[in-house]
């Protein structure tokens, strides 16, 4: 049993830094407007609008970067994606 009065064990293998970016997915057929909420060297979280699909593997823009990223769908709860970039 956890204790609640103790802070949860960080699961993750990098060090996330919050940001506030407009990004675009692109697919073959569309492209959704998108959040940046956090991002490291190999991911990122997402925001979308909990009715876009999403496509398991998509192009990430993110034009405050000037950055074009391949990217592959990990995880997604309503309106948020974890996403891999490479």
């Amino acid at each position: 049993m956890t204790d609640p009065n103790q802070p949860q064990k960080e699961r993750r293998f990098h060090a996330r830094q919050t940001v506030l970016k407009e990004g675009t997915i692109v697919t073959e057929s569309s492209t959704i407007k998108c959040s940046i909420r956090n991002q490291h060297a190999h991911g990122a979280e997402l925001r979308v609008d909990p009715s876009a699909i999403v496509p398991e593997r998509f192009i990430l823009l993110v034009p405050a970067d000037d950055a074009r990223y391949r990217a592959a769908l990990r995880w997604r709860r309503n309106d948020r994606l974890g996403v891999q970039i490479y």
